[in-house]
């Protein structure tokens, strides 16, 4: 029996590969996280514009998961809490590999150190 976490809809799967935003506009991120509710991909806030925080306060959506490879955690906008473990999250679970980090591959600057928060 799978957890129900009011804020987590685990069968919405994710919206792309990348960040739905930095993709918009050919921009480039550190990690990316997924929302949790709607499956919406956003750039972290070591990224240059910080899509997946944008995200959560313009939808009220609290939880996101890491969408990193090898990654499973939750973190709550609401509580500012982090979580080890909850609801599978239909695939895929993290972005492509070769993808790169930071990504995507050919879009991050050489500098790209002197951009992040």
């Amino acid at each position: 029996m799978s957890q129900v976490v009011a804020g987590i809809d685990p069968d919405v799967p994710p919206s792309g590969p990348g960040c739905v935003e930095c993709e918009a506009t050919d921009g480039w991120w550190v990690h990316l996280r997924r929302c949790a509710e709607c499956g919406h991909i956003g750039c972290c806030d070591s990224s240059p514009a910080q899509h997946a925080t944008a995200h959560a306060r313009e939808t009220g959506h609290p939880f996101v998961q890491s969408y990193e490879p090898g990654e499973n955690w939750f973190w709550n906008y609401q509580t500012e809490q982090m979580y080890h473990g909850g609801p599978e999250l239909v695939p895929p679970r993290n972005h492509p590999v070769e993808q790169g980090v930071p990504g995507p591959r050919g879009r991050v600057p050489a500098d790209w150190q002197a951009h992040i928060h």
